[in-house]
């Protein structure tokens, strides 16, 4: 049959992040545009990890963001915002368009063989598909469950995963059709999620402390792992070589997980209010972005131990990140925020609020 993907040549619980702001932050045509401002590093000697702050983007545009993610191929970084995605050109820090018809953006992933990409809107319960190169939307967007915030994509069975953080579930989609073939009770609320590529995909779920690990041939839970010490789990990473998964917890540790049978390796210490990790099979190293303005870089160094290697600062808030395995670039997004007001006798603690026109998007290398 001809199928359309070989014509081309890709979150936190609303307390725990209330906590965290409360806590920490107190103290579509393409065109190339010059919108993007780029301020060079200061000079900074390097730590032990390497890594140091070379750029910092400004896009502009208001509104929160959430998950960045990266196109190696076309050396673009998609940073999903409120009502859109920025679509950065990573060679030149400049804007090359954007993807529009987001409602509470949290996610992007993207199908490269079907030169297609998908992002949450999470207020609607939709997904938005757009072409890679144009960013235009394709169809009407796809309807999925409750509050649809992590989104990824499978590349052995070409099926997109939208998690849904409201009701407990994953949608799967066709890529190549932009249909839904089936849905995947989870029975607690997903975070973000890897894949081997070899058919098992990865997902945490943040209110149960859990890992399942999903069949994606038969698109049901094989496995469901407990995170213990480890506490409220957000950003997810994979080591498919070693067999290793490192998730990022809210208790400040990053809990290493064999992912062939589940057990707790290790937990290094990490920063404070953590959303996204990383794997790098170069270098090694294993990241988590901390909105306390930490990145901990972490290495298996002997075998089976795993060890701090730095706390490289950052920004307070620039809790979400990318990285590009190629150049071992880490790119983060962060901004300035209001102190947080002090709620009255009974009253709910509000997010404080994001300072007009501070957004920007920093370029770690090594």
């Amino acid at each position: 049959m001809f199928h359309p993907c070989f014509l081309s040549p890709i979150r936190t619980t609303p307390v725990v992040r209330l906590a965290f702001f409360a806590s920490v932050l107190a103290g579509a045509a393409v065109v190339r545009t010059a919108a993007f401002a780029q301020t060079p590093a200061a000079s900074v000697v390097p730590g032990a990890s390497g890594y140091h702050l070379e750029a910092t983007w400004k896009p502009g545009g208001e509104g929160g963001w959430d998950y960045l993610t990266l196109d190696p191929q076309a050396h673009r970084l998609h940073v999903t915002r409120t009502d859109r995605v920025q679509v950065i050109d990573t060679d030149e820090g400049t804007t090359v368009g954007e993807v529009t018809g987001l409602d509470g953006g949290h996610g992007t992933a993207l199908a490269p063989e079907c030169n297609r990409g998908f992002a949450t809107s999470g207020k609607n319960g939709k997904v938005v598909v757009f072409d890679l190169k144009t960013l235009q939307p394709i169809g009407e967007p796809v309807a999925v469950g409750k509050k649809p915030d992590a989104i990824i994509y499978e590349p052995m069975t070409r099926h997109i995963f939208a998690f849904n953080g409201d009701s407990n579930d994953a949608t799967v989609i066709d890529a190549a059709t932009a249909k839904v073939i089936a849905t995947i009770p989870l029975g607690g609320g997903p975070e973000f999620a890897v894949s081997d590529g070899k058919g098992t995909l990865f997902v945490n779920l943040e209110d149960k402390s859990e890992t399942l690990a999903i069949d994606v041939q038969k698109n049901t839970v094989a496995h469901r792992w407990p995170l213990a010490p480890g506490e409220a789990p957000t950003g997810l990473a994979i080591d498919p070589a070693r067999h290793r998964l490192f998730a990022g917890c809210h208790n400040e540790q990053m809990i290493v997980l064999d992912a062939e049978g589940g057990k707790v390796l290790a937990k290094p210490a990490i920063g404070k209010g953590v959303d996204a990790d990383a794997f790098d099979p170069a270098t090694g190293f294993a990241f988590a972005s901390c909105g306390d303005g930490t990145l901990t870089v972490v290495k298996e160094e002997p075998p089976g131990e795993f060890k701090v290697v730095e706390n490289v600062p950052t920004k307070k808030s620039a809790r979400t990140m990318a990285l590009d395995p190629a150049t071992h670039a880490i790119y983060l997004a962060a901004a300035d925020f209001e102190a947080a007001s002090t709620p009255a006798p009974g009253g709910q603690r509000t997010r404080p609020r994001m300072i007009p026109g501070s957004f920007v998007v920093l370029k770690y290398v090594r």
